[in-house]
Parts: structure tokens; C-alpha cells; sequence
């Protein structure tokens, strides 16, 4: 289903609450971004930081500086770094991936090249890790680093794993909070450590973008067998043709026949798909509930991010971030 106005309320009663902050932001991206040497990196990175993303990451910053009642600026370099560190990795994935498009548009990779898109990627690293020492805080550049790191390390983990139908949920769940809940909690923990936030509101925040991270990835793969090339920015199906075992599937496989595991066998381990077999690997998803499974999860861990911040003072900022929660897992509810 369609973004709604609904459902896009609670985004934009934080984008518009976050309006001044996310503008010193995407001013001090394309300041960044720039370089005096290399016209093309400045004209990748504008092609995906330009395209019209919801800047989610760098936003739970700033939400969680302010919710501590931060007054200072530094909030909004961690926001670009942690934006470019999100866009140096999308730059990487689409490589690793071979994809064509992103957020509805023709991914770098396929407009310039891999090379291309490997290196403008690692420049927009290197930039951001210019961008957090500028903080002074040891602890924020711990955090950002240990993200960094294991967001690579779960890339690398969904390579063994993601076509290899003994990938169970306990391994899927370390995939997702290594490819994308470690930048949202992250991004949420930095916001509180540079406001100087007591310890226990510190950690919730860490909860809470933890959780808030696995309910949109899971979110995100759930769509991918049941939503639109307009919500998802990407072809309807891409996970199947890239022969990921995301969560829908590897309940359907936990669940399988003997005869419906050999045809995940064939279509995902063995890459042999034929005319049909999105259809068929649908209607076994179907005939298990493993999409209705996937949704319950997701709203799960999205209830979990809603209880973290219960520790976090009471004010409208928490009250967006809770909302936020349910933002994330409205397409599939």
C-alpha cells in the first residue's frame, strides 16, 4: 500500500520540528561533498543525497540531541556524518548488488560505473569521519567507527548467508542489525552522548534504534513480495531475482515440504528461475501465513522501540519518536 497522508504524518511532524536543524544539515553536506579535484564526486553523491530520500538517519540525530535538551551544534555534524556514512554504503550496496535503481531512480553504479561508485563511497567514509572528530568526543567516534564496522560485517555476513537456505531467523536478525540497525542506533545514541545525557536515557536511545532498525529492514524486505515499485523505490520481486533469503522466505522454507524445499533449493541456492516461479514462491509464502508471520515481527520489534523510550524525558520530541515507530511499519500494516 501507498504511503498515505495518514501515515506520512508522523515524518513530517518531525521533519518540520527538525526543519532549521536539517537545513544547517543538507548545507553542510553539499559543502562536503564538494571537491576541487574530482568533478564526479560531487555529481554521484548529489545524484543519491539529491534524490529525495527522507534523511531518517541524520533526523533521529538531531531528535535525540534535542530530546536531551542539547543546545550546541555538534548534533548537526554528527546528522551529516551519519548521512554520508548511510549514502557511502547505499553507493556500495548497489555495486555488491548489481541494482539499477534506487529510491525510484537509476542507481549511480548503472548511470557512471562500479568504479565509480566504490570510490565517490569511499570518499563520502572518509568524509565523514573528518566530520565526527570535529566533535572532540572519543565516545561519539567509538560509536560511528564500531557502526561502520559492523555495518560492513553484516554486508559481508548476508553474502554467505543470503543463499544459503540453512540462514535461519536468529542469523537474518544479525544481517539486519549489521546492514541496518547499527547506523539507526548509532544515530540515536550519538545524539544523546554529544547532549551529555544521563547513561540510562543514553542506552535507551540505543534501544530504541536498535529496534526501530530491524522493524523497518524487516519492513522493507516484507514489501518487497507485497508492495509497489512506487513505496519501495526498487522493483517489486528484487529480493527473489537477487536470490536473497530474507525473512518471508526462510519462514517458508522453516515450514517446507520436501518438494517446496527442493523449489527453494533450485530458486535460490541454485539461481535456476523460470517464468513463474515469483508466483509460485508467492502463493507458498501464502499457504504458510509466512507474511502475516513477518508482520507480526515486524510490529514487534516496533513496540519494542516504542517501550525504550519510556526512560527518555516526556516531551513532543519523544511523542514524534514513538509515532516514528509505527511510521515505519505502517506500509505493511
Amino acid at each position: 500500500m501507498s504511503l498515505d497522508e495518514t501515515t506520512q504524518k508522523p515524518l513530517d511532524r518531525l521533519s518540520a520540528h527538525l526543519a532549521a536543524d536539517m537545513e544547517r544539515v543538507n548545507a553542510l553536506i553539499r559543502a562536503r561533498m564538494a571537491s576541487e579535484h574530482a568533478p564526479r564526486i560531487p555529481e554521484v553523491t548529489a545524484h543519491l543525497v539529491e534524490a529525495g530520500g527522507k534523511r531518517l538517519r541524520p533526523m533521529l540525530t538531531l531528535a535525540a540531541a534535542r530530546l536531551c535538551g542539547y543546545g550546541g551544534d555538534h548534533h548537526v555534524r554528527l546528522a551529516a556524518t551519519v548521512e554520508f556514512i548511510h549514502t557511502a554504503t547505499l553507493l556500495h550496496d548497489d555495486v555488491v548488488d548489481e541494482s539499477a535503481q534506487r529510491r525510484g531512480r537509476p542507481t549511480a553504479n548503472l548511470l557512471w560505473d562500479n568504479k565509480s561508485s566504490v570510490l565517490v563511497g569511499d570518499y563520502l567514509f572518509a568524509r565523514a569521519f573528518q566530520l565526527m572528530t570535529e566533535t572532540g568526543s572519543l565516545r561519539v567516534l567509538d560509536i560511528l567507527a564500531n557502526a561502520s564496522a559492523t555495518i560492513a560485517e553484516g554486508e559481508v555476513l548476508q553474502l554467505t548467508a543470503a543463499q544459503d537456505l540453512r540462514t535461519d531467523e536468529d542469523i537474518y536478525i544479525k544481517v539486519v542489525r549489521g546492514k541496518t540497525a547499527a547506523l539507526f542506533s548509532a544515530a540515536t545514541e550519538v545524539g544523546g552522548v554529544i547532549a551529555g545525557a544521563p547513561e540510562d536515557q543514553i542506552r535507551a536511545l540505543h534501544l530504541y534504534g536498535d529496534a526501530l532498525g530491524i522493524a523497518f529492514q524487516i519492513a522493507d524486505d516484507l514489501l518487497d513480495y507485497g508492495g509497489t515499485s512506487a513505496v519501495i523505490g526498487k522493483n517489486v520481486g528484487d529480493d527473489f531475482r537477487e536470490r536473497k533469503l530474507t525473512l518471508p522466505v526462510i519462514k517458508a522454507v522453516a515450514k517446507a515440504t520436501a518438494a517446496e524445499r527442493e523449489f527453494w533449493r533450485r530458486v535460490i541456492e541454485k539461481g535456476d528461475q523460470r517464468d513463474g516461479d515469483l508466483d509460485e514462491a508467492l502463493a507458498l509464502m501464502l499457504r504458510h501465513g509466512t507474511m502475516a508471520a513477518t508482520r507480526d515481527d515486524a510490529l514487534g520489534w516496533a513496540a519494542k522501540a516504542k517501550a525504550a523510550l519510556t526512560a527518555l524525558p516526556p516531551n513532543d520530541l519523544r511523542g514524534m519518536l514513538s509515532d516514528l515507530a509505527d511510521y515505519v511499519v505502517a506500509r505493511i500494516s
